[in-house]
């Protein structure tokens, strides 16, 4: 069996790197970091990286959509942003939650776009349209993470108030709450 090996070294964040994701195309990769900046690095060394700013705080998360043609990030600013990743990285500001915005994805039709913040909410976004669809309630502290089922049907979520819930997203209501963990969901997705 192979060693893994270094293949290429990206360096342009001037603080702590807090969030990566690749595109599906498997050309591009983008992070998110402490210093507010968003990069999408091009795998092919001849192609510049391109450097995003518009955040004002950390950037907690970053996801491509799965037809790649959109980048959300979420940050400590309470703010989502859409970024085209091209170079001249045209973005579309979302500004609904109150509190940091902990974690972003893109439904796997690249439709919606599900987001989780420290305002105790998870809140539901159409992508072609920009606008919003609903907000699922019902944690009791900061929400760490959210995700998607493959079908965009259910959602996943938990954070500091160490639940585990499960929402129908057409009737925008809580199906399950789980209580075995005994500290905060960082984390969630579905297998």
């Amino acid at each position: 069996m192979e060693q893994p090996q270094l293949k290429r070294t990206f360096r342009g964040h001037k603080k702590t790197v807090t969030a990566l994701a690749f595109n599906p195309n498997m050309k591009q990769l983008a992070s998110g970091s402490e210093d507010g900046a968003v990069m999408v690095w091009n795998f092919k060394p001849s192609i510049r990286a391109f450097r995003f700013t518009g955040h004002t705080a950390r950037v907690h998360d970053v996801s491509f959509a799965p037809n790649g043609k959109v980048l959300a990030s979420g940050s400590k600013d309470k703010t989502i942003r859409l970024w085209e990743p091209k170079v001249n990285g045209k973005c579309h500001v979302i500004k609904a939650h109150s509190s940091s915005v902990r974690s972003v994805q893109i439904s796997s039709d690249s439709q919606f776009l599900l987001s989780s913040s420290d305002d105790k909410s998870v809140k539901i976004w159409s992508v072609p349209k920009r606008r919003f669809c609903c907000s699922l309630l019902g944690h009791a502290n900061w929400v760490r993470t959210a995700s998607f089922d493959p079908s965009a049907v259910r959602v996943v979520s938990g954070g500091d108030d160490k639940l585990v819930k499960l929402w129908d997203v057409s009737r925008q209501i809580c199906t399950d709450t789980l209580y075995d963990h005994d500290d905060t969901v960082t984390t969630s997705g579905f297998h």
